[in-house]
């Protein structure tokens, strides 16, 4: 086996098993602190607010959907890597905390200082290599918000499950009033369960200012100011939780925490936008460039063209051609994303491969049209 060979299929395989090893560690802990029954438990009601995260970074990466292997890499390195790794260093925190400055304290430390700095280097680190790496597929903030936000969400999938049955195991079920599982999914699956995600979009933020631009201070400025962000809001919500009654707590949400949710929620939306002109602006060059038919410019240009374009297709010639489809749509959006900067480094090479990519899903989509199923 040649060394090239080995990078290529034994370290992929060496980090998927490094991550299985974490997630199995974890679930054995859980099991332990607080039994199989209460993990079962937790593991059902953090499956919820994860659930609906996980599809609205989906709504959100609509234009140019990431690689799934990508996403579910992200996922499980936030719910297994990156959890444990907190763990460890949150753990040594508090206990080195109790011991600098009492007993009671170091879980203060934890959730003030090492809590905000580790979990959002942790979580930030994946979308800085995909970033570092996988620079093809990351073209701005939306791409570092999906990535970030997919990081955070099996992260808070992981410590949802401990969370809740935790609550279960000290609680049982409880009420909406009273300490117990149900109070906990009230706080943390009703009204908080954006809140790693948000922590870790601002990173992504960063992140995607740094790969939008050619200017070399920016792209360190933005990613460190990103991650500052990220880390004073994730301190600002423990404190808040951990120093602060009720009333401060409700203050730090609805003041603070509800509008930045806003805010970055605009962002997504004018970034979106964005793309739509982006995408829009170069169809027409694309045309006369004659990489794609005049008649597909309007089927193209709108999120709703695309998705008749791709059910008309489901509906005539079955699934198979319904994704050929979506992958000649996605290689048209990343030409046109490639497009906006002429003198990226590699253009051209990058611009060949997706041209190829794209001829390929334009003759797939059109050999499964000719094997259309006939009509009873």
């Amino acid at each position: 086996m040649t060394a090239r060979r080995r990078i290529t299929v034994l370290l992929p395989v060496s980090g998927l098993i490094v991550l299985a090893v974490c997630g199995l560690t974890l679930l054995a802990l859980a099991t332990v602190r607080v039994g199989p029954l209460a993990v079962a438990i937790g593991v059902a009601a953090a499956l919820v607010p994860v659930a609906v995260v996980v599809a609205v970074f989906l709504w959100i990466d609509r234009w140019e959907p990431e690689p799934a292997r990508l996403l579910l890499l992200a996922f499980a390195w936030g719910a297994c890597l990156a959890a444990i790794v907190a763990l460890l260093i949150n753990d040594t925190a508090e206990a080195v905390g109790d011991l600098l400055l009492g007993v009671g304290q170091g879980g203060k430390v934890s959730a003030l200082v090492s809590a905000p700095l580790v979990e959002e280097a942790v979580k930030g680190f994946f979308v800085l290599a995909v970033l570092l790496r996988r620079s093809d597929e990351f073209d701005g903030v939306i791409d570092g918000i999906v990535y970030a936000g997919f990081t955070a969400a099996g992260f808070a999938f992981t410590e949802n499950i401990y969370y809740f049955g935790r609550a279960f195991a000290e609680h049982g079920f409880g009420s909406g009033t009273s300490d117990g599982v149900i109070a906990a999914f009230v706080l943390r699956g009703v009204l908080s369960p954006f809140t790693h995600p948000l922590f870790a979009a601002l990173t992504g933020v960063g992140l995607g200012v740094a790969a939008a631009t050619s200017r070399r201070a920016l792209r360190i400025l933005a990613p460190l100011g990103g991650y500052l962000a990220a880390v004073l809001l994730h301190a600002l919500w423990n404190g808040a939780a951990t120093l602060g009654g009720a009333q401060a707590f409700l203050n730090v949400y609805f003041l603070i925490m509800v509008p930045i949710f806003i805010a970055v929620a605009l962002l997504v939306l004018l970034q979106r936008r964005r793309e739509q002109r982006i995408i829009a602006a170069a169809l027409p060059g694309m045309v006369r460039e004659r990489w794609i038919a005049a008649s597909e410019v309007d089927l193209l240009a709108s999120l709703k063209g695309r998705r008749t374009w791709r059910r008309q297709a489901g509906r005539q010639s079955g699934r198979a051609a319904a994704r050929a489809v979506a992958a000649y749509q996605t290689c048209v959006t990343e030409l046109a994303f490639l497009n906006r900067h002429e003198a990226n480094p590699g253009r051209a090479e990058r611009e060949e491969k997706l041209l190829t990519r794209l001829r390929a899903a334009r003759a797939e989509a059109v050999r499964q049209a000719g094997q259309a199923r006939p009509q009873c």
